[in-house]
């Protein structure tokens, strides 16, 4: 099994379609809104390498529609390959390589990012104000992320 770039969906056609955003502007950098803190106009996709960030600060930002699939839908790197169509049977099967150890300061402040985004959903259920389905599914990531580093340092240890 191996990824191949070559069977990844076109970036306008993914995030349009798929990611079902708006994209506006007609050059290779254009605007959207951040699905991940549902800022109107704050993310700028790139639609010939798929790159998106979000210009209004939460962080959200990656290289391509791979990236965009993982961070959108908590996946890891293989699951998002395969839901995008570019997860290819070579007949070699699976190889098990050693993960990439992360450094201790890379996951303190994922955790940082992560526990902030939790805070202000949180704040804002203590205020009596409802979520919307961007902020819950936003959330499940958040702490999905949280317990998996939780998980990797238990492991470590």
């Amino acid at each position: 099994m191996s990824f191949d770039r070559n069977h990844l969906p076109d970036p306008v056609s993914y995030y349009t379609d798929a990611a079902g955003l708006a994209l506006q502007g007609r050059r290779k950098w254009r605007t959207t809104r951040c699905e991940f803190h549902d800022g109107s106009d704050s993310m700028r996709i790139n639609t010939e390498t798929g790159a998106f960030v979000c210009m209004a600060g939460c962080g959200a930002k990656g290289g391509d529609v791979v990236a965009y699939q993982m961070a959108a839908h908590g996946m890891e790197f293989v699951d998002a390959a395969k839901a995008l169509g570019a997860w290819t049977d070579d007949g070699k099967g699976e190889s098990r390589r050693k993960p990439t150890v992360i450094p201790a300061r890379d996951m303190l402040e994922i955790v940082a990012h992560e526990i902030t985004i939790v805070s202000l959903i949180a704040a804002n259920l203590a205020q009596g104000r409802e979520i919307s389905e961007g902020d819950r599914a936003r959330l499940m990531l958040a702490a999905g992320r949280i317990c998996r580093i939780n998980d990797e340092v238990r492991h470590v240890s």
